[in-house]
């Protein structure tokens, strides 16, 4: 297994757990969490794979992928009321999936090989589009669109830290540790001290 698919059985497996925690606080049945753990968990990716043109799916090509995806839906679906926060715990396993999902996204775009900038754009696609999805779905503000949020501004930053740090040292190790790193740093960041860029502020039109 090479370190790009260990990424994304990783960023499956934990996007699949706040998937299924939407389902949880929407009390719906065990159908309902299975699918919300697998739109949420292959979303990204899927996307990534069709713009990409790999040919198969990843998870069509490998469905172990889903079978991951079930098995995190299986146990939020037995341990969710163990949780005294819900939302929380999807806040933050969020964050985690969304720095694995990223780095998965620019190491698979750099397998091919893509340019920077496409490498750029597939992490942050990866990472996005996925929990996009489940909020959308799920009926919820999607934490991409909450203002005052580092979520696509953290993607990004991650996604380009993995790009350059590559290009300095050769090293995909160091290039994936810096990916991480960075996306989780500055959501986390955002989530405990409100950290964001300014945001858009329209004037008057002039006379």
């Amino acid at each position: 297994m090479s370190l790009a698919q260990f990424l994304d059985f990783a960023s499956v497996f934990v996007f699949a757990l706040t998937g299924a925690l939407v389902a949880s606080r929407a009390q719906l049945d065990f159908i309902g969490f299975l699918f919300f753990a697998c739109l949420t968990a292959i979303g990204g990716g899927t996307v990534r794979d069709l713009v990409l043109d790999r040919g198969a799916v990843f998870w069509v090509q490998n469905p172990a992928y889903v079978g991951v995806a079930c098995t995190a839906a299986v146990i939020v679906y037995f341990l969710a009321h163990r949780l005294e926060s819900r939302y929380r715990a999807i806040i933050w396993l969020d964050a985690l999936a969304l720095a694995v999902a990223v780095t998965a996204g620019a190491e698979i775009a750099r397998e091919l090989p893509a340019s920077w900038p496409v490498i750029l754009m597939m992490g942050v696609t990866t990472g996005c589009l996925g929990g996009l999805m489940r909020d959308v779905v799920g009926n919820e503000v999607p934490l991409v669109l909450k203002q005052g949020e580092l979520y696509v501004t953290a993607a990004f930053a991650g996604a380009l830290g993995n790009v350059v740090v590559f290009s300095l040292t050769g090293s995909e190790f160091l290039a994936v540790i810096a990916c991480v790193a960075i996306t989780l740093a500055l959501r986390a960041g955002s989530i405990l001290f409100g950290w964001s860029l300014p945001t858009y502020r329209s004037f008057p039109p002039r006379q």
